[in-house]
C-alpha cells in the first residue's frame, strides 16, 4: 500500500481529486470554537456583542470502502461544550456568569449537542451526513455547521457543493500545504426569508463573504479556521448599519490510539450495526426559530401604542415608529387577530390601521384589508383611499395585490374618485412588478391589457385622464405611442397630463419619434398648444440628449413666444447652465452663435422662473430642489411647480413634486387671456408625486360658479393632498450562518407626512397667493440579530428626524411687470440617533449598551435668483404699508 502522506503530496502535485484522509485506529483530538460578533459597520470586534460555543471534538475514521479508499465513513463527537462571553465582561455584565452550561441549554439539548454525528466523505465531499432523527433543529445545525469544515477539495479550482449553507459556488485555491476555500454566499440556494424596498436609494446594500483556511498535515487537518461577514448599509444613511462576523476555529491538539475499522461492504450496514437510530439527513441547515414565550398580543401591542397614532399626531417621529412596529406584530398575526382590531376602532384611529395593514403586506393581512373594506359603500372612502396609497407605496407588492385590484376596478366602486385612484395605484403596482422582473406575470399582463383597452375606447375626458394617470405610473414602454397622441391632439388639461407622463420616462426611452412630436408641440407645427404643454415639451427635448439644431431652434423662439413665457424659457436656459444639467455644454455652443445670443433674446421682461438648487450633498446622498413658476401674461398664476429629488451615483428617487395649476382666471380681474387660451374653463388644482408615486390629484374648484362660490366662501386654510403614513424602508435578510445559529436584518423606515396647499385670490389688493406645506417626520429602526434557542445576541439601531417645508408664492398683478416673490423654507430639523447591543438568555438575564447622539440641523430660506430676493423686497416693503381683510 502507498504510504497516505505521499498520497497526499501527490493530491497536491497532480491535481488528483482525492480529498482528506484519516489514518486508521486513530483518535484525532480538536479544540473547537464558534464566535458570533454584531456590531456596528466600522466598530472593533473588541467591543461588540456576541458569545462564543467551545468544545473538545473528537474524530476518527470508522470504515473504508475496499473498493475506494476515497469513501470513509467518520464519526465526529463534540463534548465538554461551554458557553461564554466573546469578549471580556465585568462580573455584573456577564449574563453567563454562575451558570453551567447544562442549566444554559437545558440537559437535553445539551445531550443531543453532544450526540455523535457521522458523515460519508467521498474525495473529500460530504456524501451524507448520518444524525439522529428527532433531535433539535437547533443543535443539528450546530453538528451541521461543524461537519460542513471537513468538507475539502485539494485541487484549486470551482464548483457547486452543498454544505449547512445550501448549495453554493465554492472556489479552491491550493498553495503549500494549504488551502484556501472561498464560498459565494450570494449564490447559495437555501430558502430563507428576503424582501427589499422597490428604490435603490430607499434601500439596504448588503456585503457578505466567506473563507476558509486549511492548513493540512500527514494527509489530515491541522487547523481549520473559518470566517464570514455580513454588512448591511442604510443607502441614504451609510452611518446607519450593522455587521455581523461568524468565526469558527478546529485546532489538532493530539492524534491517539483509537478503535479498529469496522469491516463491511456498504456503509449502511456500518451505521446498522452501531445505532439503528441514526438516518441520512440533508446537510443544508433545517429552518428553526424561537418562541417568543412573553410577546404581547396583536390587540394589547395596538394599545400600547394606539395614542401616538391619533390624527393630530401624525407628522411626529413617534408616529412612524408605532407604525413601524405594529406592521412587524401584524406581519406575525392571523387574519382573524386582523380583523378584531379593524373591527372594533373607531373613525379617527381606523385610517392609521388600515395604514399599517396594507403596508404589511402578508395574505393575511391582505385577505383582512380587503374583507373589511366595500368598495360598493361611499361612507368608508376614507378608508378606501388610505388603502389604495398604502398599496401605492408597498415596498415589494404580490401578485394577488395587483390581481384583487383589478377584480375591484372591474366590479362596482360607488366613488368615481375611489375608481380613478384603484387604476392609478394598478399602474403603479404594474411598474413595481415590472421592475422585478415580473412584466410577464398574468396579473400584470391583464392589468396592463384593461388600461390601454380602456383608454381607446375612453369617451369622457375625466375616464381618459384616470387611465392617463395609470400609465404615468405604469411607465410601461408600449404606451410612449398613445401618450404622444394625446400630447399632440389632445386638448387642455389632457394634453399637459399626456406631456407630463413622457416627462417622466428615462431618457433612454424617449426615441427620435417622441423628440420629433416635442418639437412638434413645442414650435406649434400642427396646432395651437398650451403654454403648460409648450413648456413640458420643451423640458422634455432639453432633458434627453438635445441636437444642436434642437437647441438653437428653442433659443431662436425666445422673443417670439407669449410675453411670461418667454421669461420662462430664458429662465430654465439659464437654469441648465448654472446647474450644469447634462445638456448645459450643447447649450453653451448654441450660445456662440450671436443670433441665438443677443441682447434683445436675453433682456425680455416678466415674472415666471425656473430655479433649480441643492437641499444637500452627501457622500451617501444628495437631494436638490427646483421650483418653476409659469404665469399667464395677466400675471395669474398658471402653473407652479415644485420638485425635490435625491440621487446617489447610479439612481434617482423623485421623492416629491407638487404642482398647482390653475387657468380662466382672467375674468376675476378682467384682464385678457393669452392667446390660444381664450375658451379655457374656470380650473384650479393640484397634483402630487411622493416617492415615484403619482397620488390622484385634487381639484379646488371646476368652473366659473364654482370658483365664485369657493371664493365668497374661502376660510384660507389650505386643502389637504396627502396625510398619513408611509412604510418607505422594507429590508428583511434571514441568514444561515455557517456555524449554526441563524440569523437576520431588519430595516424599516416609516415616514408619517402631511402635505397640504391652497391658492387665495384678494380682488381688493390685487394679489394672489399660493401656499405648499410639507410636514414630515421619519423614523428608521434596525434589527440585527443572532438567535441560537439558548442564547440571542443583536444591535438595535434608530434614527429620528423631523422637519417642515413651506413654499409660498405672493404674486401682485396691479402693476406690469407684476411683482413675484417666491419663498422656500425649511425649520429647525432634529435628528437623533441611537444603538443598543445587546446579549440575552431566555431566562430573562440581558446586557445591554447604550449610545445616542442628538443633533439640529438648523432652519434655512432656499436661495433662489437674485430677481426673486429683489422683488421679495417689494413685495413685502408694499404690504407693510397697509393690512385688511382679503374679501
Amino acid at each position: 500500500l502507498v504510504n497516505s502522506k505521499m498520497l497526499f503530496v501527490f493530491a497536491f502535485q497532480t491535481g488528483h481529486t482525492t480529498g482528506p484522509s484519516l489514518n486508521n485506529d486513530k483518535l484525532y483530538k480538536f479544540a473547537y470554537s464558534a464566535e458570533v460578533y454584531v456590531d456596528q459597520v466600522k466598530a472593533s470586534l473588541q467591543k461588540s456583542a456576541g458569545y462564543r460555543i467551545s468544545s473538545g471534538v473528537d474524530v476518527n475514521l470508522l470504515w473504508r470502502n475496499p473498493d475506494n479508499d476515497d469513501d470513509q465513513l467518520v464519526k465526529i463527537t463534540m463534548k465538554d461544550v461551554q458557553v461564554e462571553n466573546v469578549n471580556e465582561r465585568p462580573a455584573a455584565k456577564n449574563i453567563f456568569k454562575g451558570k453551567s452550561t447544562e442549566k444554559l441549554i437545558g440537559k437535553e439539548y445539551l445531550e443531543a449537542l453532544q450526540r455523535p454525528i457521522m458523515i460519508e466523505l467521498v474525495r473529500g465531499k460530504v456524501k451524507t451526513f448520518y444524525s439522529y432523527q428527532n433531535e433539535p433543529g437547533f443543535t443539528q445545525n450546530i453538528k451541521r455547521g461543524l461537519a460542513s469544515l471537513f468538507q475539502l477539495q485539494l485541487h484549486s479550482g470551482s464548483s457547486r457543493e452543498v454544505d449547512i449553507s445550501g448549495k453554493c459556488n465554492t472556489t479552491y485555491n491550493v498553495r503549500q500545504g494549504q488551502v484556501t476555500k472561498i464560498k459565494e454566499l450570494d449564490s447559495c440556494e437555501i430558502e430563507k426569508k428576503r424582501f427589499n424596498s422597490h428604490n435603490r436609494i430607499l434601500d439596504v446594500s448588503t456585503k457578505a463573504t466567506s473563507a476558509t483556511v486549511y492548513v493540512l498535515e500527514d494527509s489530515f487537518f491541522k487547523s481549520i479556521k473559518a470566517e464570514e461577514n455580513f454588512v448591511f448599509v442604510l443607502n441614504y444613511r451609510r452611518k446607519t448599519g450593522a455587521k455581523i462576523v461568524s468565526k469558527q476555529r478546529l485546532e489538532l491538539k493530539s492524534v491517539q490510539a483509537g478503535m479498529g475499522l469496522i469491516a463491511a461492504k456498504q456503509v449502511a450496514g456500518v451505521i446498522k450495526t452501531l445505532d439503528p437510530n441514526y438516518v441520512a439527513m440533508p446537510l443544508e441547515a433545517e429552518p428553526v426559530k424561537s418562541e417568543c414565550k412573553k410577546c404581547p398580543s396583536l390587540s394589547e401591542h395596538w394599545q400600547s401604542i394606539r395614542e401616538q397614532m391619533h390624527p393630530d399626531k401624525l407628522s411626529k417621529p413617534e408616529a412612524a415608529k408605532s407604525f413601524l412596529s405594529f406592521i412587524q406584530n401584524i406581519r406575525k398575526a392571523t387574519k382573524e387577530e386582523i380583523l378584531k382590531i379593524i373591527k372594533s376602532e373607531n373613525k379617527e384611529f381606523l385610517p392609521q390601521v388600515v395604514d399599517a395593514v396594507t403596508s404589511a403586506q402578508t395574505p393575511e393581512s391582505l385577505e383582512a384589508v380587503l374583507e373589511f373594506l366595500d368598495f360598493k359603500d361611499a361612507s368608508t372612502f376614507i378608508l378606501q383611499e388610505r388603502f389604495l396609497y398604502a398599496c401605492g407605496f408597498a415596498s415589494h407588492p404580490s401578485e394577488t395585490l395587483l390581481k384583487s385590484l383589478t377584480e375591484k376596478f372591474k366590479g362596482d366602486v360607488a366613488s368615481q374618485e375611489i375608481r380613478e385612484t384603484l387604476v392609478i395605484v394598478m399602474g403603479a403596482l404594474i411598474r413595481k412588478l415590472c421592475d422585478r422582473e415580473g412584466c410577464k406575470l398574468p396579473a400584470v399582463m391583464e392589468a396592463k391589457r384593461l388600461i390601454l383597452n380602456r383608454l381607446e375606447k375612453a369617451n369622457k375626458d375625466e375616464n381618459v385622464q384616470m387611465y392617463l394617470l395609470a400609465l404615468k405610473n405604469a411607465l410601461l414602454p408600449e404606451a410612449i405611442p398613445v401618450l404622444l397622441k394625446y400630447a399632440e391632439s389632445g386638448e387642455g388639461p389632457i394634453s399637459s397630463l399626456a406631456a407630463t407622463a413622457l416627462q417622466r420616462y428615462d431618457p433612454s426611452f424617449l426615441t427620435k419619434e417622441v423628440k420629433e412630436t416635442m418639437n412638434r408641440i413645442y414650435h406649434q407645427t400642427r396646432k395651437v398648444h398650451e403654454k403648460t404643454v409648450r413648456t413640458t415639451a420643451a423640458a422634455i427635448i432639453l432633458n434627453s440628449n438635445p441636437s444642436y439644431m434642437e437647441v438653437k431652434n428653442i433659443l431662436l423662439s425666445i422673443g417670439e413666444l407669449p410675453m411670461e413665457m418667454n421669461k420662462y424659457m430664458l429662465s430654465m436656459i439659464q437654469d441648465i447652465l448654472r446647474f450644469e444639467m447634462p445638456s448645459s455644454k450643447t447649450v453653451r455652443k448654441v450660445l456662440k452663435d450671436m443670433r441665438a445670443h443677443n441682447f434683445d433674446r436675453f433682456s425680455k421682461m416678466g415674472s415666471s422662473s425656473a430655479y433649480t438648487g441643492y437641499i444637500t450633498r452627501g457622500p451617501d446622498v444628495s437631494s436638490t430642489y427646483s421650483l418653476d413658476i409659469l404665469y399667464s401674461g395677466s400675471g395669474i398664476l398658471r402653473r407652479s411647480n415644485m420638485n425635490i429629488r435625491v440621487f446617489d451615483r447610479s439612481t434617482e428617487l423623485h421623492a416629491i413634486q407638487v404642482v398647482l395649476e390653475a387657468q380662466g382666471l382672467e375674468s376675476i380681474i378682467a384682464a385678457t387671456p393669452d392667446e390660444g387660451e381664450e375658451n379655457l374653463d374656470s380650473f384650479a388644482g393640484m397634483s402630487a408625486i411622493l416617492f415615484d408615486f403619482q397620488l390622484r390629484p385634487v381639484t379646488f374648484f371646476q368652473g366659473y360658479g364654482d370658483l365664485m362660490s369657493k371664493m365668497l366662501s374661502a376660510t384660507g386654510d389650505p386643502m389637504n393632498v396627502v396625510k398619513g403614513l408611509v412604510l418607505l424602508t422594507d429590508f428583511l435578510q434571514e441568514i444561515q450562518l455557517q456555524s449554526g445559529p441563524t440569523a437576520s436584518a431588519e430595516f424599516m423606515g416609516g415616514l408619517a407626512i402631511d402635505i397640504s396647499g391652497g391658492m387665495e385670490f384678494s380682488l381688493w389688493y390685487r394679489e394672489s397667493k399660493t401656499n405648499v406645506k410639507n410636514r414630515v417626520a421619519i423614523f428608521v429602526a434596525g434589527n440585527t440579530e443572532v438567535d441560537s434557542f439558548f442564547v440571542k445576541t443583536g444591535m438595535e439601531t434608530t434614527l429620528e428626524a423631523e422637519t417642515a417645508l413651506d413654499f409660498i408664492s405672493t404674486v401682485q398683478f396691479s402693476q406690469y411687470p407684476f411683482l413675484v416673490c417666491m419663498q422656500m423654507d425649511r425649520v429647525d430639523s432634529p435628528l437623533r440617533t441611537h444603538t443598543t447591543k445587546f446579549e440575552s438568555l431566555p431566562s430573562g438575564r440581558r446586557y445591554t449598551a447604550r449610545r445616542g447622539r442628538a443633533a439640529t440641523l438648523a432652519g434655512n430660506e432656499y436661495p433662489l435668483h437674485q430677481e426673486n430676493s429683489n422683488m421679495c423686497k417689494k413685495v413685502f416693503g408694499a404690504k407693510s404699508d397697509s393690512a385688511g381683510s382679503w374679501f
